[in-house]
Formats: structure tokens, C-alpha cells, sequence
């Protein structure tokens, strides 16, 4: 069977959060691994639609994956495309958060699985160029998929609501996909931050964490696999200073983003009163 739900994105926005709530439902089904990136053209695409059939098991009315990076325009193109072609009456979700806040966050990660080498300020860049830059522009990533798909299939959740209002931002997203909006459980009061956890990994730490992503070390649950993670990393590890955003490096962003968030506001509907753009 096909999903009928994608969570798009974004990068550090709550994505593995929400993947996890929504799997807690009992009419729910979220595929076992979490990111299958099977819409980008050079990760899982190759694997034919047969594989990506064979990542969603079981009874549900919804079944779902969360692949952020298929808001990754323009690294990763053709990806709404080849998804509307396949599931063109699809759902989907894009949770999204301050965008500066999530640019730090998304260098914090990168950094620390050792994608990423230079400091802040010079990870940046070109903020026209930059990657960093590009995946908070959330008019861009969205319009993508206006291009397949209506308004009315795409669910807007701001990554606070769902930290401090989860239970009316959950009921809100159950109704839309369909399903009992009154469902709640006590793990829905547990927290899925990981940013908080990262550290510097050196090359041996770095090589364990290719080894966790192996099929069978995907035998072993996510959650436990990261339990496990913790405790070998850390003599392979060193904390991350988390990089300060001064007024100088404010004032580029904020000019970089400022125009594409005013147009992303109008889209959603929504205020985002407390961002930093």
C-alpha cells in the first residue's frame, strides 16, 4: 500500500516529535523508519515504488512517513513532482518554527554529525547561496507543492504550538487527516527533543553512527538505538557551543528571509508573532 500522509519537513522543526505522536494513534500507521527519503532522486527513489509499498504494513486509515528533506529546493528537486504522480490525493503536513532559530538548530546537527566543519558566520556564506539559508525559506519550499497540490491538502503547524499546546495542536491535525480528534495518551506529554543532545562526534563516534544506520542495527528500535547511541558516543564526543546570533549576523539574516516569510505569513494564515523575521 501507498501513504495517504507526508510530513515535508521542515529540518528541526519537531518532524521525529510528530512522527512519533501521530504513530501513538490507533488509526494511525507511521512507517517503521522514520525518514524514508523515498521522493529525492538521489537517496531511495532508485528503489522503485515496490520498496517504498513494502514501508507501510497493517490496518490504518492513515499511514505516513517524515522526510524533511523533501523541503530541500533546490539541492533536491522534482520531489512534489514525483510525489503527486504516485500519491496526487496525499495530505501533508509541514511544520515549520522561527527561522533563524531553525538555521541554528539545522548547524547545530550538521556540525555535529561532521557534515559541517566551519564556524557559523563562515557556514553561512552567501546568504543567497546558502543551504542553511534556503530550507527556512518557507514560501519557497511550500510553493513547490502548490505546484501538485491545493491549499487544502496541506496542514501549516507551527513547531510552538505543538510544544506548548500539544493537546488542542494534535486534535487540530487529527481532525484535518480525518480520525478521532479526541484521542490522547500520557505519551503524549513525553518530549522528542533531540538538539539538545548533540555533541561533536569525532571519526570513531562518526563510524558507529554509520554502523546504527545499517539494516540490521535498524532491527533494534530508533529510540533504543539512540539510547545506545548516547553512551557509546560520548568518549567519542565533545560538547557544541551553540553559536550566537549577534545584531550584525540578525540584521543579514532578517533581510535574507524577510520577504519570503511575509508571503509564507499570507499563505498560512498565521500571525508567527513571536519570530525573530
Amino acid at each position: 500500500m501507498l501513504p495517504n500522509l507526508i510530513i515535508i519537513g521542515a529540518q528541526k522543526c519537531g518532524t521525529t516529535a510528530l512522527h512519533y505522536y501521530l504513530g501513538l494513534h490507533p488509526q494511525i500507521r507511521m512507517s517503521a523508519d522514520k525518514e524514508l527519503n523515498f521522493f529525492v532522486g538521489d537517496r531511495n527513489w532508485r528503489r522503485g515504488r515496490r520498496w517504498y509499498e513494502r514501508q507501510f504494513r497493517g490496518w490504518a486509515d492513515v499511514h505516513g512517513e517524515a522526510s524533511p528533506s523533501y523541503t530541500n529546493y533546490p539541492r533536491f528537486k522534482r520531489v512534489a513532482e514525483r510525489m503527486h504522480d504516485m500519491i496526487p490525493d496525499a495530505k501533508l503536513i509541514y511544520l515549520v518554527r522561527d527561522p533563524i532559530d531553525r538555521i541554528v538548530s539545522h548547524y547545530i546537527h550538521s556540525f555535529s554529525d561532521r557534515r559541517e566543519h566551519q564556524p557559523f558566520a563562515e557556514a553561512l556564506g552567501d546568504m543567497d547561496q546558502s543551504l542553511y539559508v534556503q530550507r527556512s525559506r518557507y514560501f519557497l519550499q511550500t510553493s513547490r507543492f502548490l505546484e501538485y497540490y491545493p491549499m487544502s491538502r496541506i496542514l501549516i503547524v507551527d513547531q510552538a504550538d505543538l510544544w506548548e499546546h500539544r493537546r488542542e495542536t494534535l486534535a487540530k491535525t487529527f481532525a484535518w487527516l480525518g480520525v478521532d480528534s479526541t484521542f490522547y495518551c500520557d505519551k503524549y506529554g513525553r518530549e522528542k527533543h533531540e538538539s539538545a543532545d548533540k555533541r561533536r562526534k569525532n571519526p570513531i563516534a562518526y563510524w558507529m553512527k554509520r554502523i546504527s544506520e545499517t539494516r540490521p542495527a535498524k532491527m533494534v528500535s530508533s529510540d533504543a538505538r539512540k539510547k545506545i547511541g548516547r553512551v557509546l558516543y560520548r568518549p567519542f564526543s565533545r560538547d557544541i557551543t551553540t553559536p550566537v546570533v549577534d545584531e550584525s549576523m540578525k540584521s543579514r539574516l532578517v533581510n535574507a528571509l524577510s520577504g519570503d516569510i511575509s508571503q509564507f505569513r499570507k499563505l498560512a494564515g498565521m500571525p508567527f508573532d513571536r519570530w525573530s523575521v
